[in-house]
């Protein structure tokens, strides 16, 4: 089985920056450089011949090369535990409509639809449960809400194969679609 998802690598510009806000929350394990992205679809676990049409389906999508900012930070949380900090990218607009195009590609090879909303971000860190509500993660997000930077382009997609460790997820880029 392969673990896929379709996303966008920053530029290391915007890396480095990123890689700037990571730290001050106890236990979060932040993300290294290699695995910073910004997800499009996860597609989740297929076979062998279903990656080989999730890559021919991609190599299909025409789309003009989304140009976009950083733009604040945020957390997402699980019954009201928070287990992910993240970082905005504005506007929305292009990002949407390229993920529209990418499910409805990836529906036509025999995927499910995606079904939750669409929020492009960057995560920056995970955290365990037992982080709770540590007041860290606020201080983190008040210290960072003004994060920005200038304009960039994302000038391919790429689908990831995510293999799971005892340190974490590795991402391999498997293939790169242009834009």
């Amino acid at each position: 089985m392969h673990r896929l998802f379709v996303a966008f690598r920053p530029p290391s510009t915007i890396r480095t920056l990123l890689a700037s806000v990571q730290g001050g929350v106890p236990q979060a394990r932040w993300q290294d450089d290699d695995q910073l992205h910004l997800t499009v679809r996860y597609i989740g676990e297929v076979e062998r011949p279903v990656a080989e049409d999730v890559a021919l389906a991609l190599g299909q999508i025409h789309a003009r090369a989304p140009t976009i900012a950083l733009s604040g930070v945020g957390a997402f949380d699980r019954q009201g535990r928070v287990d992910t900090l993240w970082a905005g990218v504005t506007p929305h607009d292009a990002l949407a409509a390229l993920h529209k195009k990418v499910d409805q590609a990836l529906v036509l090879v025999g995927l499910e639809p995606e079904r939750r909303a669409y929020l492009p971000h960057i995560t920056l860190a995970r955290l365990p449960r037992s982080a709770g509500s540590d007041p860290a993660i606020e201080h983190w997000r008040a210290r960072h809400t003004t994060l920005t930077s200038e304009p960039f382009t994302l000038d391919a997609l790429i689908l990831y194969e995510s293999r799971l460790g005892r340190d974490g997820a590795r991402y391999d880029a498997v293939a790169r679609f242009a834009l």
